[in-house]
């Protein structure tokens, strides 16, 4: 969706174009970033991290499109991927991508569901969402912030689709259309023994083997002390 907002850019030479080149303008207040598109070439340019944050957060996030000027020149641009700093949670990088405004893009749209399924409502069941975004094709100005669907009738066995999304003949669904965006689940319950029915359980369990191996060792050693017995109490013949 388009906005008013217009971002500032400064060209960065190529000559800098290190990670220590980076820090340096993260430092100073900005981030780097790179702009590409249009059939013209990349230009890497440094923005300001506050006006970029502001557009993410927006109703329509990353698929807002706006004003970049860079330098002389200002055209049309959208965030098509940004990155963060895992610890901090600042800004690090974008990369922004030049809009022709009468040329049709894909974007990944989020999904809304409204409304609570007779299926929670009355059987006791769980609403699941599968599908969060959907891929459609459109104009830059045509770029929808969310697209709502309504889950209200959704009971067990029903499904709802991409295809029951709301159409308009402004956008194209580009994901396939009989893939599942959310239906009714239900609970698994796993029963587990009580501790009292496990007692019993354990008591009822036969003896265990070591038992019977034990005794059949000792008849073993028994059996074989008789004859070294026997041995040992017999006198040597011619002795009296």
């Amino acid at each position: 969706m388009p906005t008013q907002e217009l971002v500032e850019a400064q060209p960065r030479p190529e000559a800098i174009r290190t990670k220590n080149a980076a820090r340096r303008v993260r430092a100073s207040g900005r981030i780097p970033a790179i702009v590409y598109g249009a059939k013209k070439d990349s230009v890497a340019i440094t923005v300001d991290p506050k006006q970029i944050s502001r557009i993410l957060h927006s109703g329509s996030g990353h698929n807002t499109v706006f004003d970049l000027k860079v330098g002389g020149e200002q055209t049309k641009a959208m965030i098509v991927d940004w990155q963060y700093e895992p610890i901090k949670g600042t800004l690090m990088h974008i990369d922004l991508k030049r809009i022709a405004m009468d040329q049709a893009l894909r974007v990944q749209v989020p999904i809304q569901l409204i409304g609570t399924a007779e299926g929670v409502k009355t059987q006791g069941g769980i609403l699941e969402q599968v599908l969060r975004e959907v891929e459609v094709e459109c104009l830059p100005g045509d770029i929808p912030d969310h697209l709502e669907a309504d889950v209200t009738s959704l009971v067990f066995g029903t499904v709802l689709r991409v295809k029951d999304l709301p159409q308009s003949g402004k956008i194209k669904f580009v994901t396939d259309e009989n893939q599942t965006v959310a239906h009714i689940t239900s609970v698994k319950e796993v029963v587990e023994a009580a501790p009292a029915e496990a007692g019993a359980e354990a008591a009822a369990a036969p003896a265990e083997p070591e038992v019977i191996k034990k005794g059949k060792q000792e008849t073993e050693e028994a059996a074989a002390a008789e004859p070294a017995k026997a041995e040992g109490g017999k006198k040597p013949e011619g002795k009296k």
